[in-house]
């Protein structure tokens, strides 16, 4: 059972949200709130699976919010998508920046709700391919080599090729149709990638790949 935390100011997206995530067998919504100070007091509380985060709402903005639970620094992050009806590079930037796993707008329909809140519980890609690609090009240009982005040890050419495709967007399933591997060998060298390079999540491969110019390199 997925756990997830609601918050947006508004109490009709709220109760939509709910509404349309427990029709579903394998998702549970443990609380909705109207604020981002209970927002963080919930979470740490229940720990769900995930938290959708409005970017709008009164005592700490859902980037604040997220800073907090899944921000550099804290010591055991929960998932959180931020749910938006901006589609604004600054506020998708700095949602990922501050450690979202993913980024979803209010008009996605709910059948991107409901896959949202699943691919975040298992750790998979939450940007569509459009906005990744967009944000990443626009915020993550080359530059010249940066010393913490040299990994210890060199990256393969097979985790090189995996650390690309997830730049590209793509899902664990779709990496593994692209590159004829397993779901388990992607998820191997996602990990391996993740290990090498110290990021958290696919978000921070895919920034590290655009930033140095590993994607220049296809």
């Amino acid at each position: 059972m997925i756990k997830v935390l609601i918050a947006d100011d508004q109490e009709m997206v709220r109760a939509g949200f709910r509404m349309i995530l427990e029709t579903q067998d394998d998702i549970e919504v443990v609380a909705d709130v109207p604020d981002g100070v209970e927002a963080v007091r919930r979470a740490r509380e229940l720990r769900p699976d995930v938290c959708l985060l409005d970017v709008r709402m009164p005592g700490m903005d859902g980037l604040e919010v997220t800073k907090a639970l899944a921000g550099p620094g804290v010591a055991d992050p929960l998932k959180v998508v931020v749910v938006t009806t901006f589609d604004l590079d600054e506020y998708v930037h700095s949602a990922l920046s501050n450690g979202a796993s993913g980024f979803l707008l209010k008009d996605a329909g709910p059948a991107l709700l409901m896959e949202a809140v699943r691919a975040a519980a298992r750790g998979d890609a939450l940007v569509s391919p459009q906005i990744t690609v967009r944000l990443l090009r626009h915020y993550a240009k080359p530059h010249a080599a940066d010393p913490a982005d040299t990994p210890a040890e060199p990256l393969t050419a097979r985790e090189l090729d995996v650390a690309r495709a997830a730049a590209r967007g793509l899902t664990n399933t779709e990496i593994g149709t692209e590159l004829y591997l397993s779901l388990s060998t992607v998820k191997t060298h996602l990990a391996a990638v993740q290990a090498k390079i110290g990021a958290r999540n696919r978000v921070e491969i895919a920034a590290w790949a655009w930033r140095t110019g590993l994607m220049d390199q296809e």
